[in-house]
């Protein structure tokens, strides 16, 4: 048995060994195929790194997110690694039955570990594996993480997991009975039970059990070796040595995900600068976007190998979960296994140029595989028609044009895969070179070359909803370069954005949080029709050259308003410290792109969201919610906000201070947040799969029955708005009739701008007679002449700013009583302040015959409400367009989603 046991031992690790050293060495030639990537790039902080992989490994900080999951798989994990020694020890025991290591073999401690560690990795194991069943795809179809993963590769690696923590155990008790323990002790107080069992076998039975034991352990391990080495695109067996590098060379040493910016665009290692491309040597060879898997950086190449086919990014992608093609699982296996298949063509030099032809001589191709040169043919963007035989194209454009970037995939990911820059750098050649992408995102293109916004445009339209401000409110807003000369005048610049200036909807923000910062005292400014579309949609379809020409001009257009001066040719240039230059944005898309993207073209500035704003006003007391805005509210996370920026806190923050707010959280929010559906350009695509993201969104917000819908992005409001007036319009009439979707910042200029509505509604019973209520301080002069015109311009927004798609009686009275109060209002003035606005009421009151009980008012007669200035803005929008492109997305409601 015994030699036996040796010659089975040593053969399989012979060829196990010398399998998996070639396969080492595979993976690195293939990985080196890749394209380089700018220098310093991925080996920056080399000790920061390396405590980031520590951390990571030894934390499991995405799969402890799991529970359960995490938990047994970071047994499973360390134990492979730890573990090792007692392969070690079983190729001893092959000679001598009762052979341990030396030094340690006998060290009660070591022996302790041992014990808990091989007991924790066979239950570990089976934990998983009972985990891979209760989902498996058999069952639970497409809402499986398992779906499309290769199930009989899974569960291979965990039966030889298995397998050898039993071997573990079983050796373990063997060695106690070969070493004659007497009774319980601290070295075998796991498997002491198994030493009683072993106890009465004779010496040369328990020698041979040892023989056989130790060879089937050494015998599983290599056996998995061997499978292992034949099989380089093996992810679930691969990672467990890939994910070190992999996580090592991650985009940010610090640890952060790889969400937020996009990487621009490179060829050969090198950003491409697309005024100067071509004037640069070898400018005709510059690769624009990726065409061929070996296009890709080395770092993409390496993420593709390292993917274990967990499935955590196809659990939370909202294209798979509305039954779209694209899992970003099954994405990178396909991209893995394509470039697996293609290796060997590749090795030999083979390749193709811009116009398609053969790099590589006959000679050389001549050993290739036909395999390996049928995948060299294959597409890498194409149907199942493009490719030859019966192939294919890698990945089918429905895939490549169904993500919306939100990021789940990326935040997901237990190795730092970085899906999102893949595919975006698989669309820029597509767009860039192709011209072949959703017909539909060809408007906005065009709209952004020609007018500088999505829509369309003339630019004096970005300045409309200031005059609709100011007649409602009387404050007018600083412009730069009109009301003030530059940037230094004030605190913040209030980056409004295309939607922010030009759809109907997000204009009731964009109205909300100027005022707000007006009643707060904060001195800030807007660019007007200086702004241009940041070129988040561009940047994110793929047009790269168009999102670098809008940045430069945006920054050009920022550092001149901030009062920076460029020089004569660079000489005698004037800069400012991010710190001096403070913007504040109310689109996650605009603040994302201003704060991380325009660094890359040259615009350094201290950047924050309106929520971030609007929050630090609130907890400095210059912005203080006293007026109860009452409803259960659920507040849906922005993911360019919240999975890109990590800003969750201060919306919550917000909602949690305006008084009568319940808020009560969807089931998928902040890391795990669902899309709305518009990032990577989606809003301005068709959903022609499966069903849509944002009905998606809202029925699960629907399923808690609020309220108010609460989101701080003009694309989310947008996009959810347009479901909820969907289901409210449908036969079965899933959303209620007073269902609201709002900003924060709505909900808070609400709670801070209405404390005479509190003395309005301690007055008397105003259902009989409402005028008589108001009728005994209509004699106070002047008070009117302080606060009629507020008070009347007051009643002409709020009811539609404060409701997004219709009249909501409950938020109204907070507008409506809103306008005569500038100033913040403390809560201990609340009280007083209310009773002096009592006083003083107008007599302009007289003739809305309504403040007496505004709520009660706003529920009997919504239509009362005198016209308002919205009421008037697509037919403003229309006349004011006479003279631009036919190209804006007309509609009841002015600029909005396109087929939606």
């Amino acid at each position: 048995m015994q030699l036996t046991a040796i010659i089975v031992s040593l053969v399989l690790a012979a060829v196990g060994v010398a399998l998996f050293a070639r396969a080492i060495a595979q993976i690195y030639h293939a990985v080196k195929l890749g394209q380089p990537v700018p220098a310093g790039t991925r080996t920056d902080e080399p000790a920061q790194r390396t405590l980031t992989l520590a951390r990571e490994f030894l934390g499991h900080t995405r799969m402890n997110r799991w529970g359960i999951v995490g938990f047994a798989h970071w047994f499973v994990a360390v134990g492979f690694l730890t573990l090792v020694l007692t392969l070690v020890n079983a190729f001893g025991q092959l000679f001598q039955a009762d052979w341990v290591l030396p030094v340690i073999g006998a060290w009660t401690p070591y022996e302790m570990f041992i014990e808990f560690i091989g007991l924790m990795t066979a239950l570990g194991i089976l934990t998983l594996i009972v985990i891979r069943q209760l989902s498996s795809p058999t069952r639970a179809g497409r809402k499986s993480r398992f779906t499309g993963s290769k199930t009989g590769q899974a569960y291979f690696v965990e039966a030889v997991i298995l397998v050898i923590g039993v071997c573990i155990l079983t050796l373990r008790g063997l060695e106690g009975a070969l070493h004659h323990v007497e009774g319980y002790e601290a070295a075998y107080f796991i498997t002491y039970p198994l030493v009683t069992l072993f106890d009465g076998m004779s010496t040369n039975a328990l020698q041979n059990t040892v023989y056989l034991v130790a060879m089937v352990k050494i015998g599983t391990s290599f056996v998995w070796m061997i499978v292992v080495g034949l099989n380089t695109n093996m992810g679930v067996a691969w990672h467990r040595f890939l994910a070190f590098p992999n996580i090592w060379f991650k985009r940010e040493a610090t640890g952060g995900t790889a969400l937020g910016e996009l990487q621009p665009m490179t060829s050969g290692g090198k950003p491409i600068d697309f005024e100067t491309v071509f004037d640069d040597e070898g400018g005709e060879e510059t690769q624009f976007g990726v065409s061929q898997v070996e296009h890709f950086s080395w770092k993409g190449l390496l993420d593709f190998s390292t993917c274990t086919e967990c499935g955590r990014c196809q659990s939370q992608c909202p294209a798979w979960n509305t039954g779209k093609p694209l899992s970003p699982k099954l994405l990178v296996m396909s991209l893995r296994d394509h470039a697996h298949a293609k290796a060997p063509y590749l090795l030999a030099g083979g390749g193709k140029d811009a116009e398609g032809a053969e790099k590589a001589t006959a000679e050389q191709l001549r050993d290739v595989p036909a395999t390996a040169l049928a995948e060299a043919e294959r597409p890498l963007i194409g149907t199942a028609d493009d490719g030859p035989g019966a192939l294919g194209g890698v990945i089918d454009p429905d895939v490549l044009w169904s993500c919306t970037t939100c990021g789940a995939c990326v935040e997901q990911c237990p190795v730092d895969i970085e899906h999102v820059d893949h595919i975006v750098d698989m669309r820029r050649y597509q767009v860039m070179i192709e011209s072949a992408f959703p017909s539909e995102a060809g408007t906005m293109l065009k709209n952004l070359e020609k007018k500088g916004n999505p829509w369309g445009l003339a630019k004096k339209q970005r300045l409309e909803w200031t005059k609709e401000l100011e007649k409602e409110t009387g404050f007018a807003v600083p412009v730069v370069g009109k009301t003030v000369e530059d940037l230094t005048e004030v605190e913040y610049l209030y980056w409004v954005g295309c939607a922010g200036a030009l759809e109907d909807r997000a204009k009731k923000t964009t109205k909300a949080f100027a005022e707000l910062l007006h009643i707060a005292g904060v001195s800030f400014a807007i660019m007007g029709g200086d702004e241009k579309c940041t070129g988040d949609s561009a940047r994110r379809l793929g047009n790269e050259f168009l999102f670098q020409q809008l940045g430069e001009e945006n920054v050009a257009t920022l550092n001149a308003a901030f009062g920076e001066d460029d020089g004569d040719d660079g000489e005698g240039a004037t800069r400012l410290p991010a710190a001096k230059k403070k913007i504040v944005a109310t689109c996650p898309h605009c603040f994302n792109t201003i704060a991380n993207e325009y660094p890359q073209l040259g615009g350094h500035y201290e950047v924050v969201h309106h929520t971030q704003l609007l929050q630090h006003l609130v907890d400095e007391g210059k912005l203080v919610p006293v007026t109860p805005v009452e409803g259960l509210i659920t507040y849906h996370d922005p993911c360019y906000l919240g999975r890109h920026n990590k800003v969750y806190t201060p919306p919550r923050e917000i909602i949690s201070r305006v008084p009568g707010l319940r808020n009560e959280e969807m089931h998928r929010h902040k890391e795990r947040g669902f899309c709305c559906g518009a990032g990577g350009a989606r809003m301005w695509m068709e959903e022609r799969i499966g069903k849509r993201i944002n009905n998606e969104r809202v029925d699960e917000a629907l399923s808690l029955n609020p309220d108010i819908v609460s989101t701080a992005c003009p694309f989310c409001l947008v996009m959810l708005t347009d479901s909820v007036n969907g289901k409210k319009a449908a036969e079965d009439g899933r959303a209620k009739e007073n269902l609201q979707v709002v900003d924060v910042a709505q909900l808070l200029l609400d709670s801070v701008r209405t404390p005479e509505v509190e003395a309005e509604a301690v007055e008397p019973e105003p259902e009989p007679e409402p005028v008589a209520v108001v009728e005994p301080k209509a004699a106070e002069p002047e008070p009117v002449v302080e606060a009629a015109e507020p008070k009347a311009v007051a009643v002409v927004e709020p009811e539609p700013e404060a409701k997004a798609a219709e009249p909501e009686p409950k938020v109204e009275p907070a507008v409506e009583a809103a306008e005569p109060k500038a100033e913040p209002v403390t809560p201990e003035e609340a009280p007083a302040k209310a009773e002096v606005g009592a006083e003083a009421k107008p007599e302009a009151e007289k003739a809305e015959a309504e403040p007496a009980e505004p709520r009660a008012e706003a529920e009997a007669e919504p239509e009362a409400a005198p016209p308002t200035a919205e009421a008037t803005e697509p037919e403003a929008a229309k006349a004011d367009d006479a003279t631009a492109e036919d190209s804006e997305q007309d509609s009841g409601e002015g600029p909005s989603k396109p087929a939606q």
